[in-house]
């Protein structure tokens, strides 16, 4: 039972972050470089001062992990970008789709036993994900964010994968978002015409840096390795749809028909995937 709730509650705080990023670009509270950057400053400050308190010591610097780093880098990068475009809850369609796709390959090489089950599932999460990137003039995808979305999507693959391999989730999410901090640094730096940086927009940065990201990427490096990767590839799918119903909520983003049907798929694959776990 407590795996299933904290499955939950990552799920729903991945969910959160697409709402946030969206929400502040769309109300130009905050630039997508400068919202980045200070994600994982506020990350990694709140997960570096549990460090600290747990240990009852300043934490000496671990060595970089380059895949994890790259991956979450890349996934951060991406994914702040792409929302200057794309709806939160397509975004998140676009985003997790991915996600499934390379971890549902990276469990097939590394030879993971795959059942009928999993094999339909997500053949069945795959067709919702073609429902939604078929042309279509009522759904906007634009080719430049929808390109930064599904490298935000490896990134984030990449980095989950990473995260089955993590003996102390604390320890390490902690160092992946300071060795982070200065790429997002230089992309803005890079990138931007203007610093936009208002404190409505500091404080939704706060939000999704220090409570949705970083708290929640531990208990999501905590849970990840208590699943199969074809499991945590599927329950990640199950993120757009939050998005999509949220997105409606709070953002007044409509929800078209074609992605109704593209979420209740993407749900049916999760289902159909989960269920020889369970038996």
């Amino acid at each position: 039972m407590p795996l299933i709730l904290f499955t939950a509650l990552t799920l729903i705080a991945f969910a959160a972050n697409s709402l946030i990023n969206r929400g502040a670009l769309i109300h130009e509270l905050i630039g997508p470089g400068e919202f980045a950057t200070l994600r994982v400053i506020f990350g990694g400050m709140t997960l570096f001062f549990l460090l600290v308190w747990r240990n009852k010591h300043i934490p000496k610097p671990q060595p970089i992990q380059i895949k994890g780093a790259v991956g979450l880098a890349t996934y951060m990068i991406g994914f702040s970008y792409a929302y200057m475009s794309l709806n939160a809850g397509l975004g998140a369609l676009i985003l997790f789709g991915t996600v499934q796709v390379v971890m549902f390959v990276a469990a097939a090489f590394s030879g993971e036993r795959l059942s009928i089950h999993r094999w339909f599932g997500s053949i069945v999460a795959l067709v919702g994900l073609f429902v939604l990137f078929w042309p279509d003039k009522n759904i906007n995808l634009p080719l430049d964010s929808l390109g930064l979305m599904l490298l935000a999507g490896w990134g984030w693959a990449v980095y989950s994968l990473e995260g089955r391999k993590v003996i102390d989730p604390l320890l390490t999410t902690t160092w992946n978002f300071i060795y982070v901090f200065p790429v997002t640094l230089l992309v803005l730096l890079i990138t931007v015409d203007g610093l936009v940086v208002t404190v409505h927009g500091v404080f939704l940065a706060f939000i999704s840096g220090a409570v949705m990201s970083g708290l929640g990427y531990v208990l999501w490096y905590w849970v990840l390795p208590q699943l199969d990767v074809t499991i945590g590839a599927l329950s990640q799918l199950l993120v757009p749809v939050i998005a999509l119903v949220l997105g409606s909520i709070f953002l007044q983003e409509i929800i078209t028909q074609r992605a109704t049907i593209a979420a209740i798929l993407i749900v049916g694959g999760v289902a159909v995937g989960s269920a020889y776990k369970r038996q």
